[in-house]
């Protein structure tokens, strides 16, 4: 027998694990829910809501094709164990992953087991991330090739082991007492194939310039993002649906095209940089906790000053940009890619935190959270790469860019209200400020340039930084398509240019 571990692949659909398993034999489709990881502290409860509604409908779907879908809620080489003194496993399948660090030491542990009773894992990639890579030399040409690949088909007939599910846990069951109650995304694959057909055909002609702005994003970005971190819908199946829909609009006259090459092309960059930066994370699993430049480790964590750290939580930083980010996040559980950098960039520069634990608190808000574009992310706007172009964002300037009118700051600092568009960015100036909303807690302009000043003296005086920063280039730093490195060059690769940089998760 044959076990299907599904993980981050919610699917019956383009599931290369599913599809080759079934082709041996009969097969246990299963997910293990396992507790432990629901409690580490990037895991939050809005996450648990949409993986049950994603389960709940992967549940309805391969019942309706006759397919038994298990469920054991444990520790995962317990239950593995379990199910091979009863139906002596044969061969363990699953996609391969790129998960926090919990998730990849347990699979170090199924590792250890699988070798131990002598069955073989088989870990088909679901995407463009690659395994044991040894450089990023012709990597955008291979995750091309990835994508163009046929869609992973069913057998007609799968003959599937109907074992006894274990009862699904209450959110209380697994120590979240008080109920969550932001309004996050529903999940499911119909949710996910709606909001790419809708994306596709009518909200995302102006998605080039409208994914900046906090007040159009919301509406005209994909809102894919939760549904490919939980695997509802997978890459591919995204990217050739772009494809097919650019080749529609090339057999129109270009009259008619409007706006949408310029939205397609944005959009089909953005999936490949998806992988681009969980890549970085499966190079490097150590990024998620360390400086992935070494010359940073020091540099902030003396210096954390915890009634910054949550008046930036709370939205009470006396930036209304900030702090209307920052609340609008909590209760819907996304954010636009230029807030989230913004927002990050203001919680390491401007406040001097750590990137560390603003980066838990953003993956816990979430709904998307993506390990490897999380951290990989948080380092490049916290400045510790050393590879990327310093960039601190403004909060004056992105609200007076992206929210000329207040409508976004108003809707979510309820404080302002009233205030007159002159003042809105900056309440503290009016000729009678709010009583009820904070002053800055930090001098914009003195924070900002005693941040860079630091950074870039490390930069300068550290005699080891350009020489890591070429080892760190070398392993990370993009390429363009098509391009390949000489193995004789002694130069590093570019680093990536600012302005291509993403959210914490793809939009």
């Amino acid at each position: 027998m044959n076990v299907v571990w599904f993980k981050r692949d919610l699917r019956l659909s383009d599931h290369t694990a599913l599809a080759r398993a079934a082709k041996q034999g009969p097969v246990l489709l299963l997910y293990i829910l396992e507790p432990e990881l629901w409690q580490q502290p990037d895991m939050s409860e809005r996450q648990f809501r949409f993986l049950t509604a994603c389960l709940d409908e992967l549940k309805t779907v391969a019942q309706d094709r006759s397919i038994h879908f298990v469920i054991k809620v444990g520790e995962a080489v317990e239950v593995l164990t379990s199910l091979h003194q009863k139906y002596a496993i044969t061969a363990l399948w699953s996609h391969q992953e790129t998960g926090n660090g919990w998730t990849f030491a347990r699979d170090q542990r199924v590792s250890r087991w699988c070798q131990y009773h002598h069955i073989p894992w088989h870990e088909p990639a679901q995407h463009g991330v690659v395994r044991r890579l040894a450089n990023r030399s012709g990597w955008a040409a291979r995750w091309y090739r990835q994508m163009k690949q046929p869609i992973a088909e069913l057998p007609p007939v799968i003959h599937s082991i109907d074992e006894p599910s274990d009862s699904w846990p209450s959110p209380a069951d697994l120590g979240w007492v008080n109920a969550e109650t932001a309004q996050i995304q529903s999940g499911g694959r119909s949710r996910a194939l709606g909001l790419l057909h809708d994306f596709l055909h009518e909200r995302g002609e102006t998605y080039a310039r409208a994914m900046s702005s906090p007040v159009t994003a919301f509406e005209r970005c994909s809102r894919l993002s939760p549904h490919l971190a939980f695997g509802t819908v997978s890459i591919r199946e995204v990217f050739q649906a772009v494809e097919a829909r650019k080749l529609a609009l090339m057999m129109q006259p270009p009259t008619e095209r409007g706006m949408w090459p310029s939205a397609l092309r944005s959009f089909s960059g953005r999936l490949r940089w998806h992988c681009h930066f969980i890549q970085k994370l499966e190079d490097e699993p150590r990024i998620e906790f360390c400086n992935l430049h070494p010359a940073y480790e020091g540099l902030r964590e003396s210096e954390f000053n915890p009634a910054f750290f949550e008046a930036w939580q709370a939205g009470r930083t006396g930036y209304p940009m900030v702090d209307a980010c920052m609340r609008a996040l909590k209760a819907t559980g996304w954010l636009n890619f230029r807030m989230r950098a913004m927002v990050m960039s203001f919680a390491s520069y401007h406040l001097w935190l750590h990137w560390r634990q603003p980066a838990l608190y953003l993956a816990r808000m979430f709904t998307d959270y993506e390990p490897g574009i999380h951290y990989s992310q948080a380092q490049m706007q916290s400045g510790t790469t050393g590879i990327n172009t310093l960039r601190i964002y403004n909060p004056i300037k992105q609200g007076i860019d992206h929210d000329p009118e207040g409508v976004f700051i108003r809707r979510w600092v309820p404080e302002l209200m009233d205030l007159d568009r002159t003042w809105i960015h900056t309440p503290w100036l009016a000729p009678s400020p709010p009583t009820n909303y904070p002053r800055p807690i930090v001098d914009e302009v003195q924070a900002r340039k005693a941040a860079a000043e630091k950074i870039y003296q490390l930069r300068k005086t550290d005699p080891m930084h350009r020489e890591w920063a070429q080892k760190i280039a070398e392993k990370h730093a993009s390429r363009k398509p098509g391009r390949q490195q000489s193995p004789k060059t002694k130069q590093p690769p570019k680093a990536e240019k600012p302005r291509t940089q993403l959210s914490l998760f793809e939009d």
